[in-house]
């Protein structure tokens, strides 16, 4: 097994591995996430090889709305597809979310968290924007340090594939996206093994093909629509299972334990719940929590404070 030794920080992180899994890459730059479209773009320039052994084709579109737009075009096309934000450009990002999930594209969004602007604008903050794509249809992965971003940003992009249910894998805007550590990273060649080949096959032969052609995006009647809605739950059921797989391969992999964790987390995002941990008694706190805990929103579990 390769693995590599990087100096780093959160952005560059999701970046590498993000680059890793994609096709093509729509971008638009917002603060604190334009670090991570900045790789993808200078890798892609250098004619750096993603895991296919192809270089990423990369499009700078004029907003937020246009990048997701443009990836779901490419992922309505067959191509794996990615993009990176934040804040109000994430809330640009939604209408075309909702697509997305409910066409069940594999496609991961990275987002450094950041508060969205109301009575005024902040480069900090919470995870205001995140919290607003609940509804979304996106399953929504969060990390917790700049070591997490690389390896979680992994189990992300497999997941989606497998399970052709979208991505959105956020962490801290500054408190993780900029923070510079030394991590170890997989080469593209142990990633590439952890595809599941079968589920992408099915992927690219339901794109759009002017061969091939078939009707998307109809109006249903409600008795249609909804029983299809209906439909993608068991799918939505059995996400979590496929996370955990994914979570047990990486940590095979690397020797870092990495698990979901409990609803609370849900409330606090990944390093609020660290810190409250580290804070709360042992009888408030489960006893299995540690730092390389995760949470996968929304999860459904029973409430064990």
């Amino acid at each position: 097994m390769s693995k590599l030794m990087k100096i780093c920080d959160g952005n560059e992180a999701a970046a590498y591995v993000a680059y890793a899994f994609s096709e093509v890459a729509a971008i638009y730059p917002i603060t604190p996430s334009s670090p991570m479209a900045e790789h993808a773009d200078e890798w892609s320039a250098k004619g750096k090889k993603n895991i296919f052994g192809q270089t990423v084709r990369l499009v700078e579109m004029q907003s937020e709305a246009g990048a997701c737009g443009a990836c779901h075009g490419a992922l309505e096309a067959g191509a794996l597809a990615t993009s990176f934000t934040a804040s109000q450009g994430l809330m640009l990002m939604i209408p075309t979310m909702h697509r997305i999930s409910g066409e069940r594209l594999p496609g991961v969004l990275h987002v450094a968290s950041r508060t969205v602007g109301t009575h005024a604008f902040s480069i900090f903050g919470d995870h205001s924007d995140v919290m607003n794509c609940r509804q979304t249809g996106f399953a929504l992965l969060s990390s917790g340090s700049v070591q997490q971003a690389a390896d979680l940003a992994a189990v992300a992009h497999l997941s989606a594939i497998k399970a052709r249910i979208p991505f959105l894998h956020f962490f801290d805007g500054f408190r993780t996206s900029h923070e510079i550590q030394k991590i170890d990273v997989l080469d593209y060649d142990e990633y590439a093994k952890l595809v599941d080949y079968e589920a992408l096959a099915k992927f690219r032969a339901n794109a759009l093909n002017p061969e091939d052609p078939r009707m998307r995006s109809l109006v249903d009647n409600p008795d249609i629509y909804f029983q299809l809605r209906e439909s993608n739950n068991t799918d939505y059921a059995n996400l979590p299972d496929v996370v955990e797989d994914y979570m047990a391969q990486i940590s095979r992999l690397t020797g870092r334990e990495y698990r979901q964790v409990l609803e609370h987390m849900m409330e606090l995002g990944l390093d609020g719940y660290l810190q409250e941990k580290e804070a709360a008694d042992s009888a408030y706190t489960p006893a299995f929590m540690d730092e390389e805990s995760v949470r996968l929103f929304p999860k459904e579990s029973e409430n064990k404070r």
